[in-house]
């Protein structure tokens, strides 16, 4: 098993609306082949940042399967316009 760890910084303000658009996206990912679980953490210090936490079975489910598959442009429509900067993605075993 993999563990995906991103941490997202949302534009400022834009946190409601992120995680509104999250109820969306959450859908996509856990319907993906090799997703397991997942988990969105609010940081209690600063309103505007998360850490998204996804349990993968293989690296390559997440950056082939994942990231190259047309559900990908669906999720980076609902998300991608909030980061600021583009979220760190690190793979943990």
């Amino acid at each position: 098993m993999i563990l995906e760890v991103a941490t997202l910084n949302i534009k400022e303000g834009l946190s409601p609306d992120f995680e509104t658009s999250f109820q969306k996206a959450e859908k996509i990912i856990s319907s993906m082949k090799g997703y397991i679980s997942h988990q969105l953490k609010k940081c209690i210090e600063q309103d505007d940042k998360y850490i998204l936490l996804v349990n993968w079975e293989t690296i390559e489910d997440h950056e082939i399967g994942f990231r190259k598959s047309d559900e990908y442009q669906e999720w980076k429509a609902l998300l991608h316009h909030f980061y600021d900067p583009f979220p760190t993605v690190e793979h943990y075993k």
